[in-house]
């Protein structure tokens, strides 16, 4: 076990806590990282582009004038590609985006991460974080304490003042610990993360 300190909410350290090394210390895996982080954006692509092709555009169940006698070129249907209106020659069809992450590639990358941000000392724990009202000059206050740039902060459920006191902030962002992903991990330049999250997230990547 490896111990973390613990601030309270004015910024201070208070206690530590023995935290499991299988989640913060292990080592830094770039390759599986950049793979998982690589298949969660790629999941978020819609991939919704199409078009028709010549047997999917309608109309045209009919040669448009006779193959001889009138001077014309041959024309077998007007949902030819050569025809304004026709079919496209290929197709665009809908694209699945989506790579295979097994869920102990997934929790593994989120120890790895977990782990790179003890090391840096971009992970913060405090004993609690709350703001009294939703008021963002509360936050920045309590903020300030701490002397953070971009910040995530992971709470353990929802706290309805804490993410209407943030959401006017864009250096600032509230997120169950329940649910965060490695993007949001890595995107921040410090994480701030409570005790009782704390022991969520490590009941969710062991």
């Amino acid at each position: 076990m490896m111990e973390l300190a613990v601030r309270n909410e004015t910024g201070g350290d208070v206690s530590v806590i023995e935290v499991n090394d299988a989640v913060f210390g292990t080592r830094f895996n770039e390759a599986l990282i950049h793979q998982v982080i690589t298949a969660y954006l790629s999941a978020g692509r819609a991939g919704t582009r199409a078009q028709k092709s010549r047997g999917e555009v309608s109309g045209g169940g009919r040669k448009p004038w006779r193959q001889k006698g009138l001077g014309r070129a041959r024309a077998g249907s007007i949902r030819s590609p050569l025809w304004r209106g026709g079919g496209v020659t290929f197709a665009a069809r809908p694209a699945h985006y989506e790579q295979k992450v097994n869920r102990k590639m997934y929790r593994s990358a989120l120890r790895s991460i977990l782990s790179e941000l003890v090391r840096q000392q971009r992970l913060l724990l405090v004993d609690e974080f709350s703001v009294t009202l939703p008021k963002t000059r509360e936050l920045v206050e309590r903020l300030k304490k701490f002397e953070l740039g971009k910040v995530l902060i992971l709470v353990d459920g929802t706290d309805e003042n804490l993410q209407l006191a943030s959401r006017n902030l864009d250096w600032v962002e509230v997120y169950e610990a329940s649910r965060v992903d490695p993007v949001r991990l890595i995107a921040f330049d410090q994480v701030l993360l409570t005790v009782p999250a704390l022991k969520q997230l490590e009941d969710r990547v062991r």
